[in-house]
C-alpha cells in the first residue's frame, strides 16, 4: 500500500489455495497433503502393500487448485488487477482428506486400507476460498478438476520417484 501510494507502483497480491501439481516437494517429512498422500499409495502399489498409514484423523478439508490453474490466475490478476485489496485463487470447493485419498488410491490403483493416524498433525480443520471476486473482477476459474489434476500428478509423481530409484 506504501509502495502503491508513494511510487504509484500497481502490484497485486494473490491467495492461492492449497497447491498441487507436478513440480510438488515430493519429501516424505515435508511434503503436503497431495504428493504425500500419491508417494504412500504408489510405493503401496508398487510394493503389493495392504495397507497405508496416512497422518492425521482424515477430516481436514481443502480448496485444492491445480498449479498450472493457479499460474493462469496469477496472470490475469497481472493483466487485469489493480485493486490494492488480495484476491483468492481456488475452486471454492472445499474436499475432505479422506475423499482426496480415496480418489487417489482409485486412480493409482490402489485396493488395500487406508488407516488414519490421530497422533499425528492434522493441519488446520478447514480451508476453502472465496473466489467470487476472481471470477467477477478477472473473469478467471479454475479448469482443471480435482480427478484430472490428480490424475496429472500422479503421472508426474511416479516418473520423479521412479527416477530416484
Amino acid at each position: 500500500r506504501a509502495y502503491r501510494s508513494e511510487y504509484d507502483f500497481k502490484a497485486s497480491v494473490v491467495f492461492p489455495a492449497n497447491l498441487y501439481g507436478p513440480g510438488d516437494n515430493l519429501d516424505p517429512e515435508t511434503s503436503h497433503v497431495v504428493p504425500a498422500i500419491i508417494s504412500k499409495l504408489l510405493y503401496a502399489v508398487r510394493e503389493g502393500l495392504t495397507e497405508v498409514t496416512l497422518w492425521g484423523d482424515g477430516t481436514p478439508t481443502r480448496d485444492l487448485l491445480y498449479v498450472e490453474d493457479a499460474a493462469a490466475g496469477i496472470v490475469a490478476a497481472a493483466e487485469r488487477y489493480e485493486d490494492i485489496e488480495p484476491m483468492n485463487l481456488g475452486t471454492g470447493v472445499e474436499t475432505g482428506v479422506s475423499e482426496v485419498a480415496g480418489l487417489i488410491a482409485q486412480l493409482c490403483g490402489y485396493r488395500g486400507k487406508i488407516v488414519y493416524d490421530g497422533t499425528k498433525p492434522n493441519g488446520q480443520p478447514r480451508r476453502v476460498l472465496d473466489t467470487a471476486k476472481a471470477a467477477r473482477v478477472i473473469n478467471w476459474r479454475a479448469e482443471t478438476s480435482l480427478r484430472d489434476g490428480l490424475a496429472r500428478t500422479i503421472e508426474w509423481v511416479d516418473a520423479n520417484l521412479a527416477a530416484r530409484r
